[in-house]
């Protein structure tokens, strides 16, 4: 087949939507499909990939200059004219013209719901949650079907009205991120009295409420690590007094520094999935995350980690204390952590994604009267 995935980021933007593009086109590739990618215009330099990728114009997303949206154009239906089924990665502005061309096309489509745009919306102030419910709304239910990546995001959307939602999970890259990588040099740079390293990988934007580690640092014994960048690192070095900022990391650094930490913390309550979550369950790293959306799909409670409630820093510290004064019981949860997670590789989630298509596939083909 030949597949259109429409998406609102990719790389060089480094976040979930991004990246989850990046895997489900090379593993089109590696089944033998032919992928091409419609992306928003970047201002950095893209990588080269053994895929076409069409750039259409962008512009700054009021609130949130960093992220470009990209404009629907006359491009988008060409190249979705060529096409066999439509994939819509966190469809908003580009996937919505995306799939507006793609049901005059006659072309199948599936929707992939990976950004809590709801909640950003309120952030950022861009907008009401419920103006943003009535656009997902709208855009998902003209989709063949849409796909959630956890149950909390599967119940949010049917409880907003959107209809054919599946369940369809991220993968990991358990070779990469993996309890063997851990480092003792890179644990002699950032602990050098032995310190507990608590991390944090990811963005560093205001609805990842980083600035919720601000107790972690003050406790004893304890090194707090984050991994990222993002309009909010400045606030954050501020915030977060002695804690160590080692901007972006990619590949096997990434997977090193993983493995190297002692707790992985996440204190945003906005994740519809939680792939460095699921990350630092693969490097064998207990979790402490809210019980909120993604996380509480893949965090088990006294098992693998601890789950607190959202947005409530004395808590998130709390459990950091407890996981950082008991290394026997993060040992333990460290191998079921890795145990939980080391089966779910992209390639599996990948073929489970083929399903879907040809699912949306062969209902478009259906008679109308036997479709209706």
């Amino acid at each position: 087949m030949r597949i259109a995935l429409v998406t609102e980021s990719f790389p060089p933007d480094v976040n979930g939507v991004a990246n989850s593009v990046v895997r489900v086109a090379e593993h089109l590739v590696a089944r033998g499909h032919d992928p091409v990618v419609v992306a928003p215009a970047t201002r950095g330099a893209a990588p080269e990939l053994p895929y076409p990728v069409v750039r259409l114009p962008s512009v700054p997303m009021p609130g949130y200059a960093a992220f470009r949206l990209g404009v629907p154009t006359r491009q988008l239906t060409a190249t979705l004219r060529t096409v066999d089924v439509v994939h819509l990665a966190s469809p908003f502005v580009l996937g919505a013209g995306g799939l507006s061309a793609a049901r005059s096309l006659g072309v199948p489509s599936v929707a992939v719901y990976q950004t809590d745009v709801p909640s950003y919306a309120r952030l950022y102030r861009i907008g009401t949650e419920q103006a943003a419910w009535r656009w997902l709304r709208r855009i998902h239910n003209l989709a063949g079907r849409t796909l959630a990546p956890s149950s909390a995001s599967v119940a949010a959307l049917r409880g907003h009205g959107v209809q054919r939602v599946h369940l369809w999970r991220r993968g990991v890259d358990a070779g990469r991120f993996h309890p063997a990588r851990r480092s003792a040099g890179i644990r002699r740079a950032l602990a050098p009295g032995g310190e507990t390293l608590v991390g944090y990988v990811g963005r560093l934007a205001h609805e990842k409420h980083v600035e919720l580690l601000a107790g972690a640092c003050a406790l004893p014994g304890v090194r707090v690590v984050v991994v990222g960048d993002g309009p909010a690192a400045p606030a954050l070095r501020r915030q977060l007094p002695g804690a160590v900022f080692l901007g972006a990391r990619h590949g096997a650094q990434l997977a090193r520094i993983y493995a190297s930490l002692d707790v992985f913390a996440h204190p945003g309550p906005y994740e519809t999935f939680g792939q460095s979550v699921q990350e630092a369950l693969a490097s064998g790293v207990p979790v402490v995350a809210p019980a909120a959306g993604g996380p509480v799909d893949l965090v088990r409670p006294g098992a693998t980690g601890l789950l607190v409630p959202p947005l409530d820093g004395g808590a998130l510290t709390a459990a950091v204390a407890e996981l950082a004064a008991d290394p026997v019981r993060r040992a333990r949860f460290g191998a079921a952590a890795r145990a939980d997670v080391a089966a779910r590789s992209w390639a599996a989630v990948g073929d489970e994604l083929l399903g879907h298509y040809a699912a949306v596939t062969a209902f478009a083909a259906l008679p109308a009267a036997v479709a209706a």
